[in-house]
């Protein structure tokens, strides 16, 4: 593409671009959201089906109308798909087939007719025109104004009964046996849902066809999902994300220069659409403030640091517990290999460093006034959740030091306060409030002063 055809491209000045950019943001637009109410419901390989299903359905509308007719073609893949989604929920229903294996059914079963049927069709003398290789890997670059308009009405249409029964779909999304009891009809709004799905299904198959069509219904909800835990939210921002991908993939299936042996210019745009989604599901899926994998992982390393800081800080509290006067230690007084080992014990005393709690002394290493406040404060939730354990969980006073320790680092301030004043109300709590209770059972071996070696 020479660069007077990229900034025609780019200003929208040829029409029938503007044409196919439009009825792929709009089909994207449609896809995001009724592909969060399905995913959100669990009814996303639903759409999978109905999108394989919908070839039978466009071959036996062909059988009927004897040439291509593209509104012909949507309404038979309507009819199949809705024969499929109830196929579905029969042989659920009926059988003991779990969902799972249905869907494999009917996706496996209706796309092995439709293959049968096409080729049926292309051995007919008018097979050539029915043009059924638009519909199995999608060809929209041939959108026509007609075409675009039957995509608007859809996702006008969908987008309206969502906005229209938003209560309703999110109650079924999300509580199903509450809408039961309410008296809501639950079971025709999933029938309404899976509606909706084949609808954007069956309006999406001539851009991105039968095989691709299932992806633009997915990603987006996902990818959005990535980004917030709000009903609302993921709507409209997986609605975005599917226009965006519709209209930026349709841009660079153009844009983007085609290797030299092609045949025809430019790259395939139902695949570049749902490639372009996918990566803004990579790049979600790794920055997202609160799933994003760098976010997780961030969360995992502050915490194993929290836990090695928490471990050293009650290491050394319950050492220096039975001594009247502090004493500066090592990690050999501390006998560090049996928590930890000696690596975590130098990290976790590098953090008590930066963070002021421990410094050096003659001898080895003390804990400042805040290390020390740090330290008891460790030693009272871990033992004020063992008290718990002990008294209303019934476990042993020495099988409570583990299971206190794998979920003392993750009781938030809240849960110890209700804790402490539980504790006081039946009276198990000993001394003051910021006292330090004694442990419930012996303090291990390891974790005390060793003992001190006779002289010969």
């Amino acid at each position: 593409m020479d660069t007077s055809d990229l900034i025609r491209l780019l200003t929208l000045q040829d029409a029938n671009t503007r044409t196919v950019l439009a009825g792929t943001a709009l089909l994207g637009l449609a896809s995001g959201v009724v592909g969060s109410l399905a995913v959100l419901r669990r009814r996303a390989l639903v759409g999978d089906a109905m999108a394989h299903a919908a070839l039978p359905g466009v071959c036996l509308a062909f059988f009927v109308v004897g040439d291509r007719n593209f509104s012909a073609f949507l309404l038979g893949a309507l009819i199949i798909g809705v024969v499929a989604a109830w196929t579905i929920s029969a042989v659920k229903r009926f059988t003991r087939v779990k969902e799972d294996a249905a869907i494999a059914m009917a996706i496996g079963g209706f796309f092995g007719l439709g293959i049968v049927l096409s080729v049926v069709i292309q051995h007919r003398p008018a097979g050539n025109r029915a043009g059924l290789d638009s519909f199995i890997f999608g060809k929209a670059a041939t959108m026509l104004r007609s075409d675009a308009l039957v995509i608007a009405a859809v996702a006008a249409a969908v987008i309206g009964v969502a906005a229209l029964l938003w209560k309703e779909f999110k109650l079924l999304c999300f509580d199903q046996d509450f809408a039961v009891s309410q008296g809501w009809p639950a079971a025709r709004l999933d029938l309404l849902l899976m509606a909706l799905v084949c609808v954007c299904t069956v309006a999406g198959l001539p851009a991105v066809g039968v095989v691709l069509m299932v992806a633009l219904l997915v990603i987006p909800p996902v990818t959005a999902r990535c980004w917030t835990d709000r009903f609302g939210p993921m709507l409209v921002l997986a609605g975005a994300i599917g226009a965006g991908a519709g209209a930026l993939g349709t841009a660079l299936s153009a844009v983007l220069p085609a290797p030299r042996e092609a045949l025809s210019r430019g790259w395939p745009t139902g695949p570049m659409i749902v490639l372009t989604a996918a990566a803004a599901f990579a790049f979600s899926l790794a920055a997202a403030p609160r799933r994003g994998l760098v976010a997780s992982l961030v969360r995992q390393v502050r915490l194993r640091r929290r836990v090695e800081l928490d471990h050293l800080l009650r290491t050394v509290y319950e050492w220096s517990e039975p001594r009247e006067i502090p004493a500066p230690w090592n990690a050999d007084d501390l006998r560090v290999d049996a928590r930890g080992g000696r690596r975590a014990f130098k990290h976790a005393l590098r953090l008590a460093t930066r963070r002021g709690f421990a410094q050096r002394a003659p001898g080895g290493w003390n804990l400042t006034p805040e290390g020390a406040v740090a330290a008891a404060r460790a030693v009272r939730t871990h033992r004020l959740w063992e008290l718990f354990m002990v008294e209303h969980a019934h476990i042993a006073p020495d099988h409570v030091d583990s299971d206190a320790d794998r979920i003392e680092h993750f009781l938030p301030p809240e849960l110890i306060s209700r804790l402490e004043s539980r504790l006081a109300a039946e009276g198990r709590l000993p001394g003051s409030r910021g006292e330090v209770p004694l442990s419930v059972h012996p303090i291990p071996s390891g974790r005390r002063p060793p003992t001190p070696r006779r002289s010969p």
